[in-house]
């Protein structure tokens, strides 16, 4: 029988962390061969380029696809994805991959999922089925429609996925390959590194080592005009608690000029002295960071993937992950500056924080593998109604 050629199409650093167990166990798997595709934002510095750490780990890079136009707005979403259609066009015709993946529901994954259906090569779409209430959600239901294979994050997601007509022998509940991380992370959870010394960044040198939070808020595309002012509610309630804190950028999104610009200035005019700013991590030590804070605070998914099953507490802002199926360690609040410091206050102190295997056992990665070598994926997929 021939080696299946995968081609799997990373296009944010978060993205990454979201198929990495995927991509060793797709590497080793003797009737898989893996071609890896780095797009999008995944290859600028700006917003923490993971090449570095990619390569770093073992991976080779089949292409390289820059596609990104500046402007962090609706439109440039638009047109980044536009290119992203036709550039990525060209990749699989080159590459000739027997499937391709397509991770999650950032703007730009269609972009993949166009390019591949198109061209009659069989799509793979990881981590379908979830509601989140914004553009994201949109774009992962319209992955979903285009895709003839699914491997979902959850049995909520899976139900989801069958109620939209797909056929229920090609969906899986894989859980999520970040878990793998996270479940590697938790069996030995110490942070044996320092954040500062082995990744720079900027700001004060904090003294973290007797307990810090971490922060990662990014604009949300349909409130992407507010992003400023809703950054720098959780910058002022952050400051006012006064507690060690590392800070990370946002993604490149609407509105992430918005939010990068909220940050400069704040740091600019406080000059804050409990707060140090990163680009990026690798995904293992962001986890080790994590699992050793106090609580994480913004509104991205990790808090409510990765943090769930680690038992970090989480205070989560606004409407991003709205509607997202979560553990106990999550409280919800809104972009207000009383809100927030009594939410992070709340999260701290509670004790019954538990750890949740909503989103996996920390064997995805292996499930994934064995899923694509030995499920036959139709090019047509028989839609049920």
């Amino acid at each position: 029988m021939p080696v299946k050629k995968i081609c799997v199409v990373v296009t944010a650093r978060p993205s990454y962390s979201r198929i990495k167990t995927a991509l060793t166990a797709i590497k080793k798997h003797p009737k898989l061969e893996l071609q890896l595709v780095i797009a999008g934002s995944a290859l600028l510095g700006r917003y923490g380029n993971a090449v570095e750490f990619i390569e770093k780990d073992g991976f080779e890079i089949a292409e390289k696809v820059f596609m990104v136009l500046e402007g962090e707005n609706p439109t440039s979403m638009a047109k980044t994805t536009g290119l992203g259609v036709m550039e990525l066009a060209n990749v699989f015709y080159k590459l000739q991959p027997d499937a391709v993946i397509t991770i999650a529901d950032r703007f730009e994954t269609i972009a993949t999922s166009i390019a591949a259906s198109y061209q009659n090569i069989p799509l793979i779409h990881i981590q379908g089925g979830e509601v989140t209430g914004n553009i994201d959600e949109k774009v992962r239901h319209a992955n979903t429609k285009l895709a003839d294979l699914h491997l979902v994050a959850s049995e909520d997601a899976k139900e989801r996925v069958l109620k939209m007509g797909e056929n229920p022998t090609m969906v899986f509940n894989t859980g999520c390959p970040s878990i793998d991380l996270a479940h590697e992370i938790k069996v030995n959870s110490k942070l044996y590194f320092d954040p500062i010394q082995k990744y720079g960044g900027v700001g004060e040198k904090i003294d973290w080592e007797k307990g810090y939070l971490v922060v990662m808020q990014h604009p949300v595309t349909t409130e992407y005009e507010s992003a400023r002012k809703d950054v720098e509610k959780t910058l002022e309630a952050v400051y006012e608690l006064d507690i060690p804190t590392f800070w990370f950028w946002p993604n490149v999104d609407a509105g992430a000029d918005g939010t990068s610009s909220g940050i400069r200035s704040f740091r600019e005019r406080k000059k804050p002295k409990n707060i140090h700013f990163f680009k990026n991590m690798e995904p293992n030590d962001f986890l080790l960071l994590l699992a050793n804070s106090k609580c994480l605070i913004g509104n991205s998914s990790v808090g409510i993937r990765e943090c769930s099953y680690l038992g970090v507490p989480v205070v989560n802002i606004g409407t991003r992950q709205n509607r997202r199926q979560r553990g106990n360690n999550v409280t919800d609040t809104q972009y207000d500056k009383k809100a927030i410091l009594e939410a992070i206050k709340e999260r701290i102190a509670c004790e019954n924080i538990t750890s949740s295997s909503i989103y996996g056992d920390g064997k995805s990665g292996e499930k994934i593998a064995e899923i694509l070598a030995n499920t036959e994926i139709p090019f047509h997929k028989t839609i049920q109604y």
